[in-house]
């Protein structure tokens, strides 16, 4: 049973009290965290970062503090990169008729050039340096190659393993990256459970785009302290970390 007055937004911006009925939807004991691609090519500072995703750069505090936190209360996290092989095979040097990854099409037409953007998640390379704090009892899922985290990974075989039903996601792009992963795990009927504190979009009404449509038909968005504070109480543990302060999310 909940343990405290664990609520959700709908539309990204009604507060609705989840009802008993959903409470399976909250066990420690069932749920993992996926972080998704938290790495240099997103959050550098460099000039050349490969792909920037600022807003990500400005929260990646708060996922350190939630992460924490779900290692506290003994909840798996998983590192999900997108991760592809060195010189652009699986991307922009395919040799496929229809060539690189339509995200590529589609940022050229709106974001300003970036040649560097070629090595996006080339391996051997500093841009898959993760800029989250990591622990050993993390596992890395470095197989995505496209949007989803399911695509064309192991994450799925990895959930089952570790007898999970609820999958919390956490990283960006929030509209990327974060809804594609959502739909594919609502698809295969994982629960969905996303903190609006701990995802960054690539701007704010995108985000709160994805978060709406994600309320709506994917899974439950969430603050996270109140996340957190529901599975502890149903450990019977205090917890050990501070809240995670708002983000760009609430903006």
């Amino acid at each position: 049973m909940m343990k405290t007055e664990m609520y959700c937004y709908l539309e990204n911006r009604e507060k609705k009290r989840l009802p008993s009925r959903m409470d399976e939807w909250l066990d420690p004991d069932r749920t993992a965290v996926v972080c998704i691609d938290m790495h240099r090519g997103h959050l550098g500072t460099e000039p050349d970062v490969t792909c920037p995703a600022p807003r990500a750069r400005a929260v990646i505090g708060a996922h350190n503090e939630f992460h924490k936190a779900c290692r506290d209360a003994d909840i798996p996290v998983i590192m999900c990169q997108h991760w592809q092989r060195h010189g652009g095979i699986d991307d922009v040097a395919s040799r496929k008729r229809t060539a690189k990854a339509n995200w590529r099409w589609l940022y050229e037409l709106y974001l300003p050039p970036n040649p560097s953007m070629d090595q996006h998640s080339w391996e051997g390379t500093k841009w898959l340096d993760l800029m989250v704090e990591v622990d050993e009892r993390d596992y890395f899922v470095r197989t995505k190659k496209r949007l989803s985290g399911f695509y064309p990974t192991d994450l799925e075989f990895l959930l089952g393993n570790l007898d999970v039903d609820n999958v919390v996601l956490t990283g960006t792009y929030t509209d990327a990256c974060v809804l594609s992963t959502a739909f594919d795990a609502a698809n295969r009927d994982f629960r969905v459970i996303v903190p609006r504190d701990v995802v960054a979009g690539y701007s704010a009404e995108a985000e709160n785009a994805a978060l709406m449509i994600i309320s709506l038909h994917l899974g439950l968005v969430v603050d996270s302290t109140a996340l957190v504070n529901e599975w502890f109480a149903r450990r019977g543990t205090a917890r050990k970390t501070p809240a995670v302060a708002a983000s760009a999310a609430a903006d």
